[in-house]
């Protein structure tokens, strides 16, 4: 760790030591660490377990043989190739859209995206809980931001009604928060935007592959609105195991991304492998619903278990208050035998701290109780 006062630090750096410093007495200092494989990990975002699914380690292993090890440039210039096209088809019929793009990152899409298709005077209303990478995406845009209050319809809608009517409006939000486990009303979404003109960007990253009974494909299939969702992102790097990100919609979108979005021009493309393993784990979401009945059964049995939320949920927020309590519990688990990350602000709202406990179809029945006992006696002896 960075030593506040040592005196011997340049000037020039001397300001960003004691940043750090200050970070460290207020329990908000990261690092980077790796988790112990003794523990039972409850942190991860490989939701169906497919980081591990043969399918998935062969396809990518062919390509490695087959192609190499990088792609060699960005798309526009030498990057592209005839397996990323394959990959956006499939990805466009999976999300039942027009047509698709592969990105880099999650948060590399969103900024991208929302970078290409704003511009100064449009208003853009986002969810108070959105990712970072969505609200990042907006700033660097230049339009005009109104946070409404968390899945709150009535503040946006009276957000929407302040908006100069030949405006453009954009509705951005994620649809399974990923640190709240909460879900977007996507039927509710798409009434106020067709009321006040808007359309909707929606963030599927942790409901890919996780909600949709028939394709998997998300939440907006899940509440039947696949069709009226203007764009979706998503990513292939939680519940489809890989890396990467995609954006789906109509060509028109997705052709300005292409022309406008500087994180996607100016990116070297994804790698043979990668492109391969999620070419490989969109088809095995829509084909092998064993993973995804898995992940809800063990849903539905937190959900018994502790009730935190008003609905099953693969990310399930442990509150705790204080960055330091959480810090504490993260600590206490581990000593049982788990791994739960502390998650404090800023990442979530002052007094949120929480362990966030996600689950996998990789976790058995009897290891969820073991957890949920361990963390109910925890919470007796801390009188949360």
């Amino acid at each position: 760790m960075p030593n506040p006062t040592d005196s011997t630090q340049p000037d020039n750096i001397q300001r960003y030591a004691s940043h750090l410093g200050l970070l460290q007495e207020t329990d908000r200092y990261r690092q980077c660490g790796i988790v112990d494989p003794g523990l039972l990990d409850f942190s991860s975002n490989d939701y169906l377990g497919l980081s591990q699914h043969p399918l998935l380690k062969a396809r990518a292993a062919e390509a490695i043989a087959r192609d190499g090890v990088g792609s060699t440039g960005s798309r526009l210039i030498s990057g592209s190739s005839d397996a990323i096209t394959l990959l956006e088809e499939r990805v466009a019929d999976w999300k039942q859209t027009e047509a698709a793009l592969v990105l880099n990152s999650g948060y590399q899409a969103n900024v991208s995206i929302l970078q290409a298709i704003l511009q100064p005077g449009d208003w853009v209303f986002c969810d108070a809980l959105n990712h970072a990478s969505l609200n990042d995406g907006v700033l660097l845009s230049g339009a005009r931001l109104a946070r409404y209050h968390h899945r709150d319809l009535q503040h946006l809608a009276e957000k929407l009604a302040k908006a100069p009517k030949d405006t453009l409006k954009w509705i951005v939000t994620d649809s399974v928060f990923s640190m709240d486990g909460t879900l977007a009303d996507c039927p509710a979404l798409v009434a106020l935007a067709d009321a006040f003109g808007a359309q909707i960007l929606l963030d599927e990253a942790h409901a890919s592959g996780v909600y949709g009974e028939s394709r998997a494909s998300g939440l907006s299939e899940a509440q039947g609105m696949s069709g009226k969702i203007h764009l979706q992102m998503g990513t292939f790097s939680k519940a489809l195991g890989g890396f990467g990100a995609y954006l789906a919609g109509s060509r028109t979108m997705i052709e300005t991304v292409i022309n406008r979005g500087r994180g996607f021009i100016y990116s070297t493309a994804l790698p043979p492998a990668v492109i391969a393993a999620a070419d490989a784990a969109v088809h095995v979401v829509q084909t092998e619903p064993e993973h995804r009945k898995a992940l809800w059964q063990r849903m539905e049995q937190v959900h018994s278990r502790l009730g935190v939320l008003s609905h099953p949920s693969h990310i399930v927020p442990l509150h705790v208050g204080e960055g330091s309590r959480a810090m504490g519990f993260n600590r206490a688990l581990k000593e049982a035998g788990f791994f739960l990350q502390a998650i404090r602000p800023p990442t979530v709202p002052e007094n949120t701290a929480r362990l966030r406990l996600s689950l996998s179809a990789r976790h058995t029945p009897e290891q969820v109780d073991a957890l949920c006992t361990a963390w109910e006696n925890l919470k007796k002896d801390q009188a949360i």
